[in-house]
């Protein structure tokens, strides 16, 4: 059993995901939070956008940096931006769905990261992986 895990450990794919993990935690709490405060006075969704457009802020820097240490560049930035574009889409759909469900607005929240943390994962990782998205110089 311990070797397995030290094979797990040892991955360098399993290393990403876990510093992507430990990222995105990092950003939820802070858009969770930010929300959370917000739903009080304003509207959910805009609540729910100003949280999420301080925690990409903070996701960008740490996914270029931390995450799969590649540092940023227009193109990066770029691409990150689009695919949070996407994410953020799908964060407002799935959170009005869960509200329509009967889903409170405090827990909400969490089924949205539930069903969007994966692919999001997906969409940083090709911008960060990509080909497409290096500079001349990497």
């Amino acid at each position: 059993m311990a070797g397995m895990f030290k094979r797990l450990y040892d991955s360098p794919k399993v290393r990403e995901f876990v510093r992507f993990a430990i990222v995105g935690l990092i950003a939820t709490v802070i858009h969770y939070g930010i929300y959370y405060l917000l739903n009080l006075y304003i509207n959910v969704n805009v609540a729910y956008t100003i949280g999420y457009v301080v925690s990409w802020f903070v996701n960008l820097y740490l996914t270029a940096h931390f995450t799969f240490k590649s540092g940023l560049s227009f193109k990066k930035g770029v691409g990150f931006a689009l695919s949070h574009l996407v994410n953020y889409l799908l964060h407002i759909l799935f959170l009005n769905l869960f509200l329509a469900l009967g889903a409170s607005e405090a827990i909400a929240p969490l089924f949205v990261y539930a069903v969007v943390v994966p692919i999001n994962f997906l969409l940083v990782r090709f911008v960060f992986k990509s080909k497409r998205f290096k500079n001349q110089e990497e």
